[in-house]
């Protein structure tokens, strides 16, 4: 009988010892992995549910305090905070502009410093308390800072106001709204297309100069 190998390949043959091994070592794997899945990935796997699986596997435990309202929320890592807030919570106040963190339309204060929301990851929040333009009234009292915006015409279409109105308030807090140029530079990352610029730092300029609590 004519051997399958080409004339330049050596011949070999193969013992059943090193099948055995194979399927030993394949089976000692798969043990493994059983042995080290979670019971519940198991139960879910066992009834055909791949999403509860994908689910168990993904998402993480997520606590934090938005608005002053403690919330307990499993997210995916990749998920950003600005998803969290508009998609989980239904806080659609902050808005989701040019999501590279360009415009500043998703500004959100993070422990009382703003951040924009769609650079920041929903699990880096873990434990933090956040404050959406839907926190900054109390009642039906609106802020100084949106009483501001009103009547100096800070906004024309509306949609970069609530990240402009949450920078501002920001932005006397940091002391960085001593004159129309600091003021000018520090709004810098909050891009307005309507142009309302003159009027937003007029607004700015009210409250820091009203003394009003911010």
């Amino acid at each position: 009988m004519e051997s399958k190998n080409s004339p330049d390949e050596p011949v070999t043959e193969r013992s059943p010892f090193d099948s055995n091994r194979r399927d030993f070592l394949k089976q000692s794997t798969f043990l493994t992995a059983i042995a080290l899945t979670p019971a519940p990935i198991i139960s879910a796997a066992e009834h055909g549910l791949d999403e509860k699986i994908a689910e168990l596997y993904e998402k993480i435990p997520v606590s934090l305090e938005v608005n002053g309202v403690k919330h307990q929320l499993s997210v995916e890592p990749r998920v950003t905070l600005l998803d969290l807030l508009r998609e989980q919570l239904d806080l659609t106040g902050t808005k989701k502009g040019c999501d590279h963190g360009q415009c500043g339309a998703c500004t959100v204060h993070v422990d009382g410093c703003r951040v924009n929301s769609c650079l920041t990851l929903g699990v880096m929040v873990n434990g933090k308390k956040i404050t959406t333009i839907e926190g900054l009234a109390k009642g039906g009292q609106l802020h100084p800072m949106q009483d501001a915006f009103i009547k100096h015409d800070g906004f024309q279409c509306g949609y970069c106001t609530p990240g402009q109105i949450m920078s501002a308030v920001a932005c006397i807090r940091e002391g960085h709204a001593n004159s129309e140029t600091e003021i000018r530079e520090y709004m810098s990352g909050n891009i307005c297309r309507c142009g309302a610029y003159p009027n937003i730092v007029d607004a700015i300029m009210e409250v820091k100069n009203g003394g009003q609590q911010v």
